[in-house]
């Protein structure tokens, strides 16, 4: 992952830090060097901040972190971490662009944690490589750079590129690479003093498997709620899910009304809309493009159901006003509605 260079002298790593970066992964990448180096009683990393201009940078939780210098003084580059968090997509600057590219062709390694993977594809960097991006942005980000090798993994080394999807995930990116530079041992004391119990691998899942997040276990309705999540744009007719998982449609209906206490129309219309907001608020996608990416076949339709859901139009979901607000949308939706591309009636 990192620059390793000849000599016995540190490994060197310079941290871009972002506008609204995520804390969390910022200091998931740094602790675990500091810590390596108090657990040897040796100087293995040596770290420096940077901003755009040398000035203090706000994360997302409101804490700002002091900038040892501005992108412009620096005059050596091994290894750079670009950190970035909310509104990562929305970052088009040239001036950092150019600098990334600049090192990059001088042979230094560059890396992004959680949302910094979007300023990596933006520069051109990514492209010929493996990465990947935080679970919440994947989607989007593959709609925005569809040439691109993005995998759901928790971190991706590729040559001299390294992207993470983000929070705790990057701790495990950086003991991988402490293991790998320094030996196992040294890894394991490093996670044991975070009171990590076990360094996960890149192919680890970044979420939670269905069981857990639904906190239910019937392997019938998993595998129905797996399908849908897998047929977004495409959408599944009851009976096609039904069919896929060995069910009757009255089984299948049965099942959701017992567990999630909804209908399965409704409950794949809602994780649609629910992908639907994401795109809105992580990509410049027209709205036509988003509807039909969520599996509406059009605009009119999409932007019906996604006010009867939430109360606003996508318009007003991307200007961040708060539409319309009335009302229980929830009724809005029968048992026994069509369930083709999510229509409601």
């Amino acid at each position: 992952m990192f620059k390793r260079v000849s000599g016995s002298r540190p490994d060197r790593v310079a941290f871009l830090l972002l506008p609204n970066f995520s804390m969390a992964a910022f200091t998931a990448t740094i602790e675990p060097m500091r810590l390596a180096n108090y657990s040897t009683g040796e100087t293995l990393y040596e770290w420096e901040i940077l901003s755009r201009d040398g000035q203090p940078v706000a994360a997302s939780n409101g804490c700002r972190v002091m900038a040892d210098r501005g992108i412009a003084e620096v005059p050596h580059l091994d290894n750079v971490v670009v950190c970035s968090g909310i509104g990562g997509h929305l970052i088009n600057d040239n001036v950092i662009f150019g600098w990334l590219r600049r090192w990059a062709r001088e042979g230094a390694h560059v890396g992004a944690v959680c949302t910094g993977a979007h300023v990596l594809a933006h520069a051109g960097l990514l492209n010929g490589y493996r990465c990947t991006v935080h679970w919440e942005n994947l989607e989007s980000f593959r709609e925005q750079f569809p040439d691109l090798d993005v995998r759901p993994e928790l971190f991706e080394i590729d040559r001299d590129r390294f992207t993470c999807a983000g929070g705790f995930a990057a701790s495990d990116m950086v003991l991988t690479e402490i293991a790998r530079r320094h030996g196992g041992d040294v890894a394991a004391r490093v996670s044991e003093q975070f009171m990590h119990e076990r360094i996960r691998e890149g192919h680890d899942n970044q979420r939670l498997p269905l069981q857990a997040r639904l906190r239910i276990s019937h392997p019938k309705l998993i595998q129905a709620i797996a399908e849908m999540e897998r047929n977004v744009e495409d959408a599944l007719t009851r009976e096609e899910i039904a069919e896929r998982v060995g069910l009757s449609r009255r089984q299948l209906e049965r099942l959701f009304r017992r567990y999630l206490g909804t209908s399965p129309a409704r409950y794949y219309l809602r994780l649609r809309l629910e992908r639907a907001r994401l795109l809105l608020g992580q990509t410049t996608m027209p709205v036509t493009e988003i509807a039909f990416a969520c599996g509406f076949t059009s605009a009119s339709h999409f932007s019906k159901c996604y006010r009867d859901m939430f109360g606003r139009t996508p318009r007003d979901e991307r200007r961040g006003g708060k539409g319309d607000e009335d009302g229980d949308f929830d009724d809005e939706f029968e048992e026994d509605e069509p369930f083709e591309f999510g229509s409601p009636s």
